[in-house]
């Protein structure tokens, strides 16, 4: 063996991207396993016809959300072909009004306006938008905050109006919903609760 030989390098260098090329393959398989709609992390878009809870899991030190019984959005049940198509309709809603540029997705954005990540299971929905918007579910009072930000200025922060048709924000909010329902391992952390771990 010459270690002086151009030869012996090259072909040491050949098989190492030939063997990492295969191990990325291997890991790329593996990833979608998880990112996947309808994945391990990602479930597929008609599991905002459920419930969808969150807590902490001791075993993996990590916020995980549940999901629970029927709960359809809007009070309708919607097939998977509806909720994709709503998906679709929520996912350009977000890209066509820059949404990134105040919020975070899934860590991805701004840090101007709240992170919506898990926005569908922000109490505050409850406790103070349901009351001030006069609406009796979550989902409609999400409804009408996006269809008139400025009629609803908590924060010296405000959200513009984005002039959303209510067909947009209805499928913006099953968007919102969807994303809750994401096994994000545990980000953001502390979500919802007083005292993060």
């Amino acid at each position: 063996m010459n270690f002086q030989d151009p030869l012996f390098w090259r072909a040491g260098a050949v098989s190492t991207t030939l063997v990492m090329l295969v191990v990325l393959a291997f890991l790329t398989i593996d990833s979608y396993n998880y990112i996947s709609v309808g994945g391990r992390n990602v479930p597929k878009y008609d599991v905002i016809n459920q419930e969808i809870g969150y807590k902490y899991d001791w075993a993996r030190s990590a916020d995980t959300p549940v999901i629970g019984g029927p709960q359809p959005l809007f009070g309708k049940v919607v097939t998977e072909a509806e909720a994709t198509r709503l998906m679709e309709k929520g996912k350009l809603v977000i890209q066509s009004r820059n949404c990134f540029n105040c919020h975070t997705f899934l860590g991805n954005g701004a840090y101007y306006g709240p992170d919506l990540t898990k926005s569908w299971l922000d109490p505050a929905w409850s406790q103070i938008w349901m009351p001030m918007t006069g609406k009796a579910t979550r989902e409609d009072a999400m409804v009408e905050f996006l269809m008139h930000p400025d009629k609803y200025p908590t924060w010296s922060r405000e959200m513009p109006n984005m002039h959303l048709s209510e067909d947009e924000a209805r499928a913006t909010v099953a968007y919102l919903k969807w994303l809750s329902s994401i096994d994000t391992n545990g980000f953001p952390a502390g979500f919802g609760r007083l005292n993060p771990q």
